[in-house]
């Protein structure tokens, strides 16, 4: 089950409004519906928050018409969502946006493994993103990702958003931001 809420800051403080994600195949496509939320105000800041149980939990910031800021708490949780997938850019995972898991054969070190078992290589012990299939293609790493200081002036400090575990983590951030009656209104 998932939860997906706006909450457009305003001069008058936060709003909150519950949302279906249904229509929203891309990132791009959340930046405008949140972009919507405050079409009547100019520059104000958008969180979208998503969460899917007790899974993963997803903030998404958007100022006007900047890039949007991305925050998940746990990204190989989230690679197994469809609304995960929309937070996971190429970028964050450390692909090129053109590449489209084809396997390179040249590329490939066939070194004669049993069974074409691969051996476990240094990334996999560093705990880097792994291919989640053969391509070579990096897949999501356990745990969190992206902008960890994406609620920082909003006084949700890098460590404190790192520390919040998926379930009450929503709640918890529109607690600290003075925003948790609204949020639990459209809950």
């Amino acid at each position: 089950m998932y939860f997906a809420a706006l909450l457009a800051r305003t001069e008058d403080g936060w709003e909150a409004s519950d949302t279906e994600l249904d229509d929203v195949e891309t990132l791009s496509d959340l930046a405008d519906l949140a972009r919507e939320a405050t079409a009547d105000y100019d520059d104000d800041t958008v969180l979208v928050f998503i969460e899917q149980e007790d899974a993963w939990f997803g903030v998404v910031r958007v100022d006007g018409e900047e890039d949007p800021r991305i925050y998940v708490s746990d990204a190989a949780a989230a690679a197994r969502s469809s609304y995960g997938e929309i937070l996971l850019t190429d970028e964050m995972l450390g692909r090129t946006p053109d590449d489209d898991g084809a396997v390179d054969l040249d590329a490939l070190d066939l070194d004669g493994t049993e069974d074409g078992e691969p051996e476990a290589s240094d990334a996999d012990a560093a705990g880097e993103p792994v291919s989640d299939d053969d391509s070579g293609t990096p897949g999501a790493p356990a745990g969190p990702l992206g902008d960890s200081e994406i609620l920082a002036d909003l006084g949700v400090p890098e460590k404190d958003l790192l520390a919040l575990e998926s379930g009450d983590a929503l709640s918890e951030i529109a607690d600290i931001l003075g925003a948790a009656e609204v949020l639990e209104t459209v809950r």
